[in-house]
């Protein structure tokens, strides 16, 4: 999609942070953009902020781990906005830096309930609508630079489960989607002025409702590993990318040190494997 011109998006976690910043960036090159996010007070703010450069866009109060919740959204965009381009996927939560063995079971569901599920209620109402008219369109899916790895100094690790997750949907997705005109890209963001720390606000009470921000240990630390980039940027990013087909998109080039030296520590279990081998079968196997 080189030309986003004339285009329509549906962006989710659109009310505040990167997913109003991406809104910002898709609007400025011409796109409608239908804004979900659910909390209807920030959503209004934003979608009149959003009006301003793209007049038609508006606005779907949405839970987008409700998956009725996301076929109904999708049908009401398409019938607001006719054909749709680009799909979104940036809702996103995060349970801050408790130890794995402490995140309750329900604050597990929400984790993976908006930021898995949340993608693939998206992925599974929208992409038929994106290729129905067989038009070029996109798909992007908002991980993080913690869904390629576990940071030692925020410990964030519910939340990077969750990436993890979200980067081998956009990476099959993209094999799925290779002989079709849509595009596929996984969002990898480091630090961005955003509201995610306080997400555990916004948490429905089927998952165990709101509650007060949790500890993020490190958080001053991580501060000082990365600069924070605008959620303005970012959403800036995530266009450009749109623009050439990438399927990372990342922000941080401080991060790449942090992928090599998780990709040493895997190199190192090959070496370990050739050490076992040697040694077992210089044994016989025995």
């Amino acid at each position: 999609m080189q030309d986003l011109k004339g285009s329509t998006a549906f962006v989710t976690g659109a009310a505040n942070g990167i997913g109003l910043g991406i809104c910002l960036a898709l609007a400025r090159a011409g796109v409608t953009v239908g804004m979900a996010d659910i909390e209807a007070a920030a959503l209004d703010e934003a979608v009149a902020e959003i009006r301003t450069i793209a007049p038609n866009s508006r606005g779907f109060v949405l839970d987008v781990s409700d998956p009725a919740a996301m076929h109904r959204a999708a049908a009401e965009a398409e019938e607001a906005f006719g054909e749709l381009h680009i799909l979104v996927n940036n809702a996103g939560v995060s349970a801050g830096s408790s130890p794995v063995a402490g995140v309750s079971p329900a604050t597990w569901d929400w984790l993976f309930g908006v930021n898995v599920y949340g993608a693939l209620n998206g992925i599974r109402a929208f992409l038929p609508r994106l290729l129905r008219h067989g038009q070029p369109g996109h798909i992007v899916n908002t991980a993080s630079i913690g869904g390629l790895q576990v940071n030692a100094t925020l410990r964030q690790g519910s939340y990077a489960a969750t990436k993890y997750a979200v980067v081998a949907i956009t990476e099959a997705l993209r094999l799925d989607l290779e002989d079709t005109p849509i595009g596929v890209s996984v969002f990898c963001p480091g630090l961005v002025h955003t509201t995610l720390d306080q997400s555990a606000r916004r948490r429905p009470q089927r998952f165990g409702g709101p509650e007060a921000s949790p500890d993020y240990k490190g958080a001053q630390s991580g501060i000082s590993l990365l600069p924070a980039i605008s959620a303005e940027e970012a959403g800036a990013r995530v266009v450009h990318g749109i623009r050439e087909n990438t399927l990372f998109l990342l922000t941080h080039p401080e991060t790449r040190a942090w992928l090599e030296e998780r990709h040493g520590r895997i190199a190192e279990g090959f070496a370990s494997l050739e050490r076992f081998r040697r040694d077992y079968h210089g044994a016989g196997g025995r």
